[in-house]
């Protein structure tokens, strides 16, 4: 047996030998690679038909109650305001306007032109963003009167998801 693996590797070459390694190495491969990962595959494709239904359902009504607020359009308004009062924002007289979204949502375009330093906006921004969780910022615009003016000028483009009713 030994005599006839010599005499196939001498009539094969190193080109054919090493072929022949290629090929064996390619069927271990196959065996302790990629056989267990299409049965992984499968079993999670599996559990994503089982869960996929139902689940695709239970993440949009975890959206809705993310969104849904019993507070109304004006009192997370009044509390932007009280967060600009409480990082020593000023908000100047700001604008929004309402649209139909997708769906059950809304949305609450904000226009808000505020001024202070640089950090007391980023205050504003952290907290507003923290403690209304359905607000998002949009653009931001920043402007300096001078080169050695500390204070800013800035607009801020906000939009406010709400849960229509």
């Amino acid at each position: 047996m030994i005599r006839r693996v010599l005499d196939l590797r001498h009539e094969l070459g190193a080109l054919g030998t090493a072929a022949l390694v290629v090929l064996a190495a390619a069927g271990v491969f196959f065996i302790m690679v990629l056989q267990p990962m299409q049965q992984e595959r499968a079993r999670l494709e599996g559990a994503l038909s089982k869960n996929g239904a139902k689940g695709g359902a239970t993440n949009l009504n975890a959206f809705y109650g993310f969104l849904a607020s019993k507070d109304e359009t004006t009192d997370a308004l009044a509390k932007l305001y009280a967060i600009g009062t409480a990082t020593g924002v000023q908000l100047a007289s700001g604008s929004y306007r309402s649209q139909q979204a997708a769906g059950r949502l809304e949305r609450y375009e904000l226009a808000l032109p505020v001024s202070g330093s640089y950090a007391q906006i980023r205050d504003f921004l952290n907290r507003a963003l923290a403690e209304i969780p359905a607000l998002s910022l949009d653009q931001m615009t920043l402007r300096r009167d001078g080169r050695n003016e500390a204070t800013l000028q800035a607009e801020l483009r906000l939009t406010l998801h709400k849960v229509a009713k």
